[in-house]
């Protein structure tokens, strides 16, 4: 059994429709839209509807400004619309219609923090299977699946504004994870983000710690899967470490390096 699995695909349709080439089966671990291009200014939801001088000013403020900073910065960039989100969402849907109608069949995906998982079942056709939160099974292996990101203990999802990323309280989250093996271990455990563990979660680049999954180290401990597979971190520390016999491995930046992890048994 060859199976291929992506993450952090972020608006890159051209390598998505050709990651499950060669595979019996595709995984996607989330974060289908393009938001912000960090790289490319013009780029991305946010240079594409306010322009790539906003675009390069948010991405300024999200790695060096004062605490609030960007919130109003984007606040006012926003205000320029009368529903503005509405707007993020006709922009949501316009790549969520080229992301999966290239989609092969069958594809098991999960949301990122970035996704709108609400409309995923608008867009994903009869050989899209939409895993958050389920166990699958794979030609004889218990795939668990956790999408979303955790909100840092003690805070609260901020209601309005024209963009919801897909967060969950961190005790939501935990919750999600330790239910996956209510009907018996899992053999391998599917997570946007990482496991809560140091090198796993920090980003060299950005430096600093990225989201980790609370409740991710539980199902490992407890069900010694074979393989723990995520995305989130687009340039770890480690991108691989292992935890007893279950090998964690960061599958990838998609959007940039256009190449699936390859899972084999």
């Amino acid at each position: 059994m060859r199976v291929h699995v992506v993450s952090d695909v972020h608006g890159n349709a051209e390598a998505l429709a050709k990651a499950g080439d060669g595979a019996d089966a595709l995984i996607v671990l989330g974060d289908l839209v393009d938001f912000v291009d960090y790289r490319d200014p013009t780029g991305g939801i946010l240079g594409r509807v306010l322009g790539p001088e906003v675009s390069a000013r948010f991405g300024q403020l999200r790695s060096s400004g004062r605490p609030g900073e960007l919130a109003t910065y984007a606040r006012e960039a926003w205000s320029r619309f009368d529903d503005p989100a509405a707007v993020v969402e006709e922009a949501v849907r316009a790549q969520y219609a080229e992301l999966f109608a290239v989609l092969p069949a069958p594809t098991y995906a999960i949301p990122g923090n970035v996704d709108l998982p609400h409309l995923w079942p608008e867009f994903a056709g009869t050989g899209v299977c939409l895993t958050d939160g389920r166990v699958v099974e794979i030609d004889g292996l218990r795939f668990g699946f956790v999408g979303g990101a955790p909100l840092p203990p003690g805070f609260r999802r901020h209601r309005g504004g024209p963009w919801r990323p897909h967060l969950l309280p961190a005790e939501d989250f935990a919750a999600q994870a330790r239910a996956l093996s209510g009907d018996g271990p899992v053999d391998v455990l599917c997570s946007h983000v990482p496991p809560g563990v140091p090198e796993l979660v920090y980003d060299v680049v950005s430096r600093r710690a990225e989201s980790g999954g609370p409740g991710l180290l539980d199902v490992i401990h407890r069900d010694r899967p074979r393989a723990a597979l995520f995305g989130h971190v687009h340039q770890p520390l480690a991108p691989r470490l292992r935890i007893g016999r279950t090998e964690c491995v960061n599958v990838g930046y998609f959007r940039r390096s256009g190449t699936p992890y390859v899972l084999r048994w």
